[in-house]
């Protein structure tokens, strides 16, 4: 039951209130940031929020039980707030956001309303939309392992146990094609595909997600990406790049010589195995598929 401190309650008794919203953000790196829907800066639990925002929030539910509950919250970019880059970085995604309800002629005077979790985020005409979920949504979370062909393992964590020390490469950008693709050095003793399904680092702390790595018959090294670059880069700028693993185990076994930690089922019949038929050829023993 939310406990309302008594001065707030008997200023909300009156038949005029100053009471207005107020967010604070948490985000997974540790920083904490401040917005309110007023039109002046308010102080209160160590944490300034900022009125310059633009933060808005929508209409929302309450429910009882267990159910996930979702509003959203709406502002414009602001360099002394939110960055258009940070939000397309990451930076905010799962952000713990608290919202408050504030008396601004008395700041002190504040209840904590509900806690919540950033989801998805999109971004439109200078402005923001985030999805506030309510923490129930973790219930609805897939749980435990997914029996599938390919790993499920993320290259070089705990379950995966390659070290990616011996599986990066560094270099530099020598021209820019076009959003999705770059020209770079550095890499000419790899192979074609080596960086396939591999994660780019700049140097400024921005990754980008690996779609294809050719190697060319003039010794030049193309790169492209997942999806187009949210900031633009230039020639000489560096970075670090991670071998990619496709997730099957004859990557695993052949290029990383991993197969006895591969955190997948490689005899599970793949979705094709229904149409197959009897030709003759291929033994069905109960062998391995895989050896």
């Amino acid at each position: 039951m939310r406990m309302i401190p008594a001065d707030l309650a008997e200023h909300l008794a009156q038949e005029a209130t100053t009471t207005c919203h107020a967010w604070r953000v948490t985000r997974r790196d540790g920083v904490i940031l401040g917005f309110t829907e007023h039109d002046h800066d308010l102080t209160f639990g160590g944490t300034i929020f900022l009125a310059a925002s633009g933060f808005s929030a929508s209409e929302a539910e309450a429910a009882t039980g267990l159910s996930a509950s979702a509003d959203e919250v709406v502002g414009g970019f602001s360099n002394a707030a939110i960055g258009e880059q940070d939000l397309a970085t990451g930076k905010y995604d799962g952000a713990r956001v608290e919202l408050f309800l504030v008396n601004w002629a008395a700041p002190d005077q504040h209840v904590l309303l509900n806690v919540r979790e950033i989801g998805e985020v999109s971004r439109t005409g200078g402005q923001f939309r985030a999805e506030l979920r309510s923490l129930a949504h973790r219930l609805s979370q897939p749980q435990g392992r997914v029996y599938n062909r390919r790993c499920d393992a993320s290259l070089g964590d705990t379950r995966c146990g390659v070290d990616l020390a011996l599986w990066r490469g560094e270099g530099a950008v020598v021209a820019v094609k076009d959003a999705s693709r770059i020209v770079v050095s550095g890499l000419g003793g790899f192979g074609s595909g080596f960086f396939r399904h591999g994660v780019l680092t700049f140097a400024d702390g921005v990754a980008v997600d690996v779609d294809a790595h050719e190697k060319r018959a003039d010794g030049s090294v193309e790169l492209t990406f997942w999806l187009p670059l949210e900031e633009p880069v230039a020639a000489g700028h560096t970075f670090t790049l991670t071998a990619g693993c496709d997730k099957s185990f004859a990557t695993c076994k052949a290029r990383f010589a991993n197969h006895l930690n591969f955190r997948g089922f490689p005899h599970v019949p793949g979705a094709d195995f229904a149409y197959s038929y009897v030709d003759g050829e291929r033994v069905h023993d109960g062998g391995p598929i895989f050896e």
